[in-house]
């Protein structure tokens, strides 16, 4: 089961800081009540300071952490595992990529904003908010909720430091580039991006070099060894080099998908 591609569900500025203390907070064993808690006392003086609405911003960016790393849908339950596992053996300099792709696959919007900035900085060099918006409402609708949604995404990626503000309002470049060399990672992201795809299959060669990972560089990676090392993964080969990767679909206790 694929994400809904079409809802927006992220719609807060959401700092990587927080999403590491969310995840390190699962990591020590916590149960929700008490991650709830540590998350309160950490945003009580940053995000709606004495408001008092129980559902104001710093109940939503709780509510988007939470289901980031703790409650997330059942088809992303092994994902998150698997990601929990990489945050907890790879060096932090890998984190923000593995923050991105559980992100991405929980909230596919994330990956929409990220696609359009990532065309558009190859394109161009540079990212306009203007242009940014007006591509993400062609996909998801002609609402303000889009428009405001998708500027605190970009937020989001200015503090994460993947993109830089120029000299011009509202004009951004590229920021911090990481390069993934390791392949469970690269794997791990494959799977992560594939749930916010509609149909859950992709050319490999358009998911390593996708604009929705524009602040990464991926080492190409063979389609055998990938179906070797991920359960979750199917490959489809068309010809010599031209290999459609796929979410396994999964079954029931009784076999039946």
């Amino acid at each position: 089961m694929t994400r809904r591609t079409d809802q927006i569900g992220f719609s807060q500025r959401i700092r990587l800081e927080w999403l590491e203390r969310t995840a390190d907070l699962v990591l020590s064993g916590r149960d929700r009540a008490t991650v709830n808690d540590a998350l309160q006392e950490l945003l009580k003086d940053k995000v709606s300071v004495g408001g008092q609405a129980e559902r104001g911003n710093r109940e939503k960016i709780i509510s988007i952490l939470l289901k980031t790393w703790l409650i997330v849908p059942k088809d992303l339950d092994e994902l998150r595992v698997d990601g929990l596992e990489l945050l907890k053996h790879r060096p932090r300099s890998d984190h923000l990529a593995i923050h991105w792709g559980m992100v991405t696959a929980v909230y596919p919007f994330w990956s929409g904003v990220a696609t359009q900035v990532g065309r558009l900085l190859r394109l161009q060099g540079s990212a306009a908010a203007a242009h940014v918006q007006r591509r993400v409402r062609e996909q998801y609708g002609e609402r303000e909720t889009v428009s405001r949604a998708a500027r605190r995404v970009l937020r989001s990626y200015l503090d994460w430091g993947v993109l830089k503000e120029t000299g011009k309002k509202g004009i951004y470049t590229s920021g911090l580039t990481l390069e993934i060399d390791d392949f469970r990672l690269t794997s791990w992201l494959i799977e992560a991006v594939l749930h916010a795809r509609a149909n859950g299959a992709a050319p490999l060669r358009d998911l390593t070099d996708s604009p929705g990972f524009f602040p990464f560089r991926i080492r190409q990676v063979h389609a055998d060894r990938l179906a070797a090392v991920s359960s979750r993964l199917d490959i489809l080969r068309h010809g010599l080099d031209d290999d459609l990767v796929m979410l396994r679909k999964q079954t029931t206790k009784g076999g039946a998908p």
